[in-house]
């Protein structure tokens, strides 16, 4: 069996016996496959200076993605929650700030450990298995630290409707979010989403 699928039987059985242990964190039951990955890297921005803030990577696809996007490793700052999950992503992709901490207190998990404005967060939490409240927390924490024109990316496994609360009292009219086609070639099938201020940055 090639490298490569040895390394990927092994996260899966490491995301089924974190998922088993807390669901709520981890939310699925494999990581996001290379397609997925692909497509999220692909919306960011590489024109804009400052730290990519990546929540929730596990074993580090969207991580991989994102450095074959070719950005530095240095620019990426993962925030994790599951300890063992910290530890192998510092091991599979030295030069990556790791920090351990809860993504749903980005502010206060992050605070002094920015070299600057946010440029972009990509997500793959499982926010649906949040409270709205939560999200919507989350959404204004992390353009808190992007500024009006940043960008939020988020996949997710509902194909119908976004998982951020759009129309939530506390957000409505606050943001504006796109979806992507649905990627078939990932197991589920899942869309990108991709979150602006309103009347900033032009389309999602």
């Amino acid at each position: 069996m090639p490298n490569s699928q040895k390394s990927s039987l092994a996260d899966n059985a490491r995301f089924i016996k974190q998922w088993i242990e807390n669901p709520r964190l981890i939310g699925a039951v494999s990581p996001s496959g290379p397609a997925l990955a692909k497509a999220m890297a692909g919306f960011v921005d590489l024109s804009r200076e400052g730290p990519i803030v990546e929540l929730g990577p596990g074993t580090g696809p969207v991580t991989k993605a994102l450095l074959a996007r070719g950005i530095p490793a240095e620019r990426l700052v993962l925030v994790e929650y599951e300890q063992r999950f910290c530890k192998m992503l510092a091991d599979r992709y030295p030069g990556v700030q790791i920090v351990q901490g809860d993504a749903y207190g980005l502010k206060k998990t992050l605070d002094g450990k920015l070299g600057g404005r946010v440029a972009t967060v990509v997500s793959s939490l499982p926010l649906l298995v949040r409270p709205e409240r939560d999200r919507v927390e989350l959404l204004h924490q992390a353009f808190e630290l992007m500024g009006d024109d940043g960008l939020f990316i988020q996949f997710t496994y509902g194909l119908t409707k976004s998982p951020m609360p759009l129309h939530a009292r506390d957000v409505s009219g606050a943001y504006v979010g796109k979806g992507s086609a649905p990627i078939i070639m990932n197991i589920p099938p899942a869309r990108v989403w991709r979150y602006r201020k309103a009347g900033h940055g032009g389309k999602p």
